[in-house]
């Protein structure tokens, strides 16, 4: 069996001490019917509450690490309502159509365009009739107007899930004019006074909205809807995220 590993640990508990997306995502299957299919599913802080609420739930994502430890963190009285599969989300095939597909967690901006194509292909394959896409975003604005590199900060601690030490978490960052590249360092801050450092980044590629929307339609999707916030105020400019639903018009 693969070791845990402590990024996926730490980035885990770094995450989850923010879940206002939850309530949404609990609403949203409950809506659409009992399973649903989460790519992306990392170390599972969604797909777990998903099932916990009683979801039949398919998680995917392509890193072995991160879906090791959502097993490891899978309570045996869910276990049955959880099904892992390592794949890329833009290269994947199942069995099975889902009435609700999502991508929370930013996942969706770390793509390509043509992983996106690839992607909604995939998407398409696995809809059922009225089946609905859903993928939650940072607004590309405010990706767009970062300055060109943000100095490491202290963005949080929490305690160490293991040993209950701090962990303190510094967060940085550089923009391009195609991408912003998001660096977290978490130091584990030990009683000896050592301090036990790993590190963790990501890419989030800065695309507009128009450029989203039209994918989804070229792709032959309908907008459902376009959220700013978790609290479903609509998306404008200034909102702190970019969250679409889409279903797919068969031709």
């Amino acid at each position: 069996m693969r070791r845990v590993s402590e990024v996926a640990r730490l980035y885990h508990a770094h995450h989850s001490q923010n879940p206002e997306d939850i309530p949404f995502w609990l609403e949203l299957a409950e809506g659409k019917g009992s399973f649903v299919l989460e790519l992306g599913c990392g170390s599972g802080r969604v797909s777990q509450a998903l099932a916990k609420a009683g979801q039949l739930v398919y998680g995917l994502d392509n890193d072995p690490e991160m879906l090791t430890f959502f097993k490891s963190q899978t309570e045996y009285e869910f276990r049955d309502r959880i099904h892992l599969l390592q794949a890329d989300l833009t290269r994947f095939h199942l069995n099975i159509k889902f009435p609700l597909i999502i991508i929370p967690c930013n996942t969706y901006s770390t793509l390509s365009p043509d992983e996106r194509q690839s992607g909604l292909r995939c998407v398409v394959q696995h809809l059922q009739p009225g089946g609905l896409l859903v993928a939650s975003l940072p607004n590309p604005v405010a990706l767009s107007e970062l300055p060109r590199k943000g100095k490491p900060e202290i963005e949080a601690y929490f305690a160490h899930p293991l040993d209950g030490e701090p962990v303190q978490v510094s967060s940085s960052w550089q923009r391009t004019r195609e991408q912003v590249t998001i660096k977290w360092d978490y130091d584990h801050l030990l009683p000896d006074g050592l301090v036990e450092r790993n590190s963790m980044q990501i890419r989030q590629v800065i695309t507009p909205v128009e450029v989203y929307l039209e994918e989804l339609q070229q792709a032959n999707f309908q907008i459902a809807f376009l959220y700013g916030d978790y609290n479903y105020a609509s998306y404008v400019p200034e909102s702190p995220q970019f969250i679409f639903g889409a279903t797919y018009l068969r031709g």
